[in-house]
């Protein structure tokens, strides 16, 4: 397992590294951790679970956990996710008026990779340069402009003057980057979001930064885009939120 999730599984689940590893599935009254990924970190975590190498790891308050670990002590987490787990989740969340909000797939890179940028202009966005794109729907899964995890660096790429895509990069933790992506409608179908994906990853690696990539189980596309960018699955994870 990569090291750096590792810990950072750790941090964000409250547990020492040593329990990622082991085969067991753990519960763990959620304390927020120095260091931990601030993505979708809402004012409070009630529940938010992952699965990862097969197993199950929980955090969140006491009054949840004791029923999870009843249902789930020794449920594989490669099964986890479907939807009978998930049905039974849901129906004991909304007795205290939550939800599940996401299940999504992870996945990490550890190498660069050779990118060909054919006849396109490549340009770099960093740090204040990325204020200009507030706003701008077209970037919306590039740029999150959320103040606990800060876009850092993007990349776009051009023809003939007119932008294609948009790859961002954001600081979730100091030791984990999120990537995403948006291609304008005109120019899919062209491998722009392979290009841009996987220039960011290598700059985010060239910083010493582990860099991860999130979609939605559904969206084979994007699971696609991150395959052939050089990206492999690493874990899925599931977060709550209040119900609406």
């Amino acid at each position: 397992m990569n090291e750096i999730l590792c810990r950072q599984l750790a941090r964000d689940y409250c547990l020492r590294p040593e329990y990622v590893k082991d085969g067991e599935n753990h519960f763990s009254l959620y304390i927020p951790q120095e260091g931990r990924r601030r993505f979708q970190e809402g004012s409070e975590c009630f529940l938010k679970i992952v699965s990862v190498n097969g197993k199950l790891l929980f955090t969140g308050k006491e009054t949840i956990l004791k029923w999870c670990r009843s249902q789930f002590e020794k449920h594989s987490g490669a099964w986890f996710m479907e939807a009978k787990s998930l049905m039974n989740l849901n129906a004991e969340l909304e007795k205290y008026g939550y939800q599940i909000e996401q299940a999504h797939p992870f996945f990490i890179a550890e190498q660069m990779s050779k990118v060909d940028t054919k006849s396109y202009e490549i340009v770099y966005y960093r740090g204040k340069e990325i204020q200009q794109f507030k706003g701008d729907t077209r970037f919306d899964e590039a740029f999150a402009f959320c103040e606990e995890a800060p876009d850092e660096i993007g990349v776009a790429a051009y023809e003939n003057g007119h932008i294609l895509g948009m790859a961002g990069a954001s600081s979730d933790s100091p030791s984990m980057w999120q990537i995403g992506i948006n291609v304008l409608p005109e120019a899919r179908g062209r491998q722009i979001a392979t290009m841009l994906v996987s220039l960011l990853k290598n700059e985010v690696l060239s910083l010493g930064k582990l860099p991860y990539y999130g979609t939605a189980m559904s969206h084979i596309i994007s699971q696609r885009v991150a395959i052939k960018s050089g990206f492999l699955p690493a874990w899925s994870e599931l977060v709550t939120s209040l119900k609406r």
